[in-house]
């Protein structure tokens, strides 16, 4: 069986670093950086895909800072908006399946532990609706698949951690592998929409696990609104990873 082409956009950042170890071997992997490939551009990554020729797009490329994006939101919607639009025009024009990160934001987070299936927004702060936005844009083909999740990088990173937000997210070590996971084995994930996460906890008990002196903190203290609970249901994937296993 011929190894299949992936390109992978956002191949310098958190996520995009970690899924290249992961995938050695699965894929010929072309992971490019923003340097490499302008998402914001059509021009740029059409003639990325009619040089290289990849068999699948796994679209890792964002705007993730969540406080920054409410003073850069310009940035924040060219780059997860604007890019994704490109990101997906050019998937029609090549016929090549999207595999699109998205986040656990684009919930309301009034209620937690959320399905694929339940509805998204309304959204709490400019990020998420750049990230739900984008979202939507992928609907418009007809191979996908979009997977929702989120992490935090191999250490904490901060002093204090909020107490009073729930979140499914995990350290990004722990979170690339069951995404290089689901990658292997797209052809048979027969789903549209996947959330890719754990268990459910607060932030604070998550950072604790690297960082034991870390404080706690509430989200008051934060300069932009969060959701109160963005927890995932992970039923689906925990049936489709014993499948794969």
């Amino acid at each position: 069986m011929p190894t299949h082409k992936l390109l992978l956009t956002g191949g310098s950042g958190r996520l995009g670093t970690e899924l290249q170890q992961e995938l050695q071997g699965a894929f010929e992997i072309l992971a490019l950086s923003s340097k490499d490939l302008d998402i914001t551009s059509l021009t740029s990554i059409e003639e990325t895909l009619a040089k290289h020729k990849p068999d699948l797009i796994v679209h890792t490329a964002a705007y993730t800072n969540v406080s920054g994006a409410e003073k850069e939101k310009a940035r924040c919607w060219l780059v997860n908006v604007t890019g994704t639009r490109n990101i997906v025009k050019a998937a029609l024009n090549y016929q090549l399946k999207l595999i699109h990160i998205s986040t656990d934001y684009v919930f309301s987070g009034q209620e937690g532990n959320y399905q694929e299936t339940d509805p998204i927004g309304p959204v709490s702060n400019y990020y998420s609706l750049s990230k739900l936005a984008a979202e939507e844009l992928v609907h418009l083909l007809d191979d996908y698949l979009i997977i929702r999740t989120s992490f935090r990088p191999r250490a904490w990173p901060y002093p204090v951690a909020f107490d009073d937000v729930y979140t499914s997210q995990d350290y990004v070590d722990i979170i690339a592998p069951e995404i290089a996971l689901a990658i292997k084995h797209h052809q048979d994930i027969p789903d549209k929409l996947l959330h890719i996460a754990t268990e459910r906890k607060s932030v604070y008990e998550l950072a604790k696990r690297r960082a034991p002196e870390v404080k706690r903190s509430s989200k008051r203290e934060a300069n932009v609104n969060l959701p109160n609970d963005i927890s995932l249901d992970i039923e689906r994937w925990q049936a489709l990873k014993q499948h794969f296993r």
